[in-house]
């Protein structure tokens, strides 16, 4: 198969794998099976339907909605009619939906149901091009005429000449724009990444290559589909080893939809990470002290040759090599079958920072977990680790196909097929970002002898104290989550005299620590209790030890709440909005700095 965009390799897995599994979703107790045969026949009616509706190729489709077979299915079927599929977070507000759906030029949007639907319906007398919802849950009671239901339009077009669909796949080009991915916007509105059919298609190909994948793969699809990471796993990367992908009912229910599914290959957040981590300690705490022992031990033994095996494919020694093997057999496969991890070969995360100790915690239980690099301008890797070619604590070595290399300040520079063509409508972006060729991401970082590299900042969150020392916070900020109590940690000092930091507590790791330290387990009264300071202060005192003198912290503020997407301080993919946080905790933080403010 001579493929050269997505869209072929679809139409070869639909021919070529007509009753393989494509996806699983939950329908009452049982989990429903879609074939990549009905895939192809709800892309092709769903694609000609949008025709019969007016759409014209080259024009965006935005999607609103949580993951399933239904948000697919009509990103597909829009870049079959040359069209650009853009996805919208579904914790958007009607004002973001609204900025979106009128800045794509997007004259159909589909969504899940009639909570999203209210959201446009706010909004419409502001959106002069959109002219359809489609949506895809069933809703109560009179629906305005421009709203449509996901079956009333594939019943459209599976009373259309199938020509038209054929005709407008066969005019795809490759560098016609393949989607838009709006960034989550940790600063300002949102810019449109401007994807290219073929960066996707390379990109998808290079991973599954990258990867050594032979076969169709089993994936859980949970974060956003609007991001370029899920869409990655989810949409292209499953059309390249004609895998199944398993929709998740919601965030809330993974752990049990995990198990359930089996991935081979998972992709999560490091925050998800983290809960996990927290998760399968509290149960250990609350083991027999016999298992508790147990368990301790063979963590211990985890730690050394986990890391030895990820790094360098191999145990250091015979000894450690029947350990871990004997290990594997009373503790790491038991409890990998309780997290449904049994059949996984690669974990990954990425998108945001994540500190050793997490990862080295899964390798120890033998769960493969590696770090990756990328942005929504390259199409999500950048870089990555591989079994036995990893760094702990580096984001990998370059992806074959492309080129990374340090500017002279220390930003990080990209080239390749993957590289996004631009910011759309948004000339002046572009220029600043795509320089001859080459994309300026924004982050800082080193390579190593080796060629992996080490994320060591965002560009433009540098901390310059008042002193004039630049301080990488987010270094700061992975050994300060290192405790199990603190879910969140933001390093303050930006034109101050020393750092200070807002730090969260860990709800689930929470309960445990009152139960053995008569605390209580409200995070907002927690917050107050001497007991879980002195604690919290005792861990800064270690993490202040490695830490350079100009970059220790001086003070903290341990706040009532965890940060979440609805208080406004996370993105829908979990990173941090220091500008909100510095806005909304500009109290507490000022009281850290009294000497300033007097």
């Amino acid at each position: 198969m001579q493929a050269k965009l997505p869209i072929d390799v679809f139409h070869h897995n639909v021919r070529a794998y007509p009753f393989r599994p494509a996806f699983r979703r939950k329908v009452g107790s049982d989990w429903d099976v879609i074939s990549w045969s009905e895939y192809g026949e709800w892309v092709r009616n769903l694609g000609l339907g949008m025709i019969a509706l007016g759409h014209e190729a080259g024009r965006a489709v935005t999607i609103l909605g949580f993951n399933s077979v239904e948000w697919v299915v009509a990103c597909v079927a829009s870049m079959a009619i040359g069209g650009t599929p853009a996805g919208i977070y579904t914790t958007c507000t009607p004002e973001q939906v609204a900025y979106i759906v009128e800045h794509s030029e997007s004259p159909i949007c589909f969504v899940e149901d009639e909570h999203q639907l209210e959201k446009l319906r706010a909004k419409k007398d502001e959106l002069p091009n959109l002219r359809c919802v489609v949506v895809w849950k069933a809703i109560e009671g009179e629906r305005e005429e421009w709203v449509k239901t996901f079956d009333e339009v594939i019943a459209l077009g599976a009373e259309q000449d199938r020509a038209a669909y054929d005709e407008r796949a066969a005019a795809i080009r490759p560098d016609d724009i393949g989607t838009l991915i709006y960034t989550s916007g940790t600063t300002g509105p949102p810019k449109a990444v401007m994807l290219s059919h073929q960066a996707l298609y390379f990109t998808g190909r290079v991973v599954v290559e990258m990867l050594d994948i032979r076969g169709p793969q089993r994936i859980i699809s949970f974060l956003p589909l609007s991001h370029i990471a899920e869409q990655m796993i989810t949409v292209h990367g499953s059309l390249h080893h004609a895998g199944e992908a398993w929709f998740a009912q919601s965030i809330e229910a993974l752990p049990d939809n995990l198990k359930d599914a089996r991935p081979t290959l998972f992709f999560a957040v490091p925050r998800l990470w983290e809960k996990f981590k927290a998760g399968i300690e509290a149960k250990v705490k609350e083991a027999p002290t016999a298992r508790q022992k147990i368990f301790a031990v063979a963590l211990a033994v985890g730690r050394r040759a986990g890391r030895h095996l990820i790094e360098h494919g191999r145990f250091e020694s015979p000894l450690h090599e029947a350990a871990f093997k004997l290990f594997d057999k009373l503790v790491y496969a038991k409890l990998k079958a309780n997290l449904g991890f049994d059949c996984v070969t690669y974990c990954y995360t990425g998108a945001a920072p994540i500190s050793a100790e997490v990862l080295d915690f899964f390798n120890a239980l033998n769960i493969p977990l590696m770090e990756l690099y990328g942005q929504s301008e390259d199409c999500g890797p950048t870089t990555a680790n591989l079994p036995g070619a990893t760094r702990v604590g580096s984001v990998g070595r370059a992806i074959p196909g492309v080129e990374v290399k340090i500017a002279d300040d220390g930003e990080i520079l990209v080239r390749g097929q993957n590289v996004f063509a631009g910011y759309f409508k948004n000339p002046e972006s572009t220029a600043e970002t795509l320089i001859d060729g080459w994309l300026h991401s924004g982050d800082v970082g080193v390579i190593d002898e080796a060629g992996f590299l080490r994320i060591t900042d965002r560009k433009k969150d540098l901390i310059i104290t008042a002193g004039g020392k630049n301080v990488a916070p987010q270094n700061i900020e992975k050994l300060l989550k290192d405790h199990p109590l603190l879910s969140q940690a933001v390093v303050i000092g930006d034109r101050h005299k020393y750092l200070t930091a807002l730090l969260t507590l860990d709800g689930e790791a929470l309960k445990s620590f009152a139960k053995t330290h008569g605390v209580p387990q409200s995070p907002d009264e927690a917050s107050k209790s001497r007991v879980v300071k002195e604690t919290i202060q005792s861990h800064i005192d270690q993490v202040n030890a490695v830490l350079a003198r100009y970059e220790t912290i001086k003070k903290f503020t341990v706040l009532p709440a965890d940060f979440s997407t609805d208080g406004g301080e996370l993105t829908p993919t979990l990173k941090v909005k220091r500008k909100v946080v510095n806005e909304k905790y500009a109290e507490q933080i000022a009281a850290m700095y009294p000497a300033e403010s007097s």
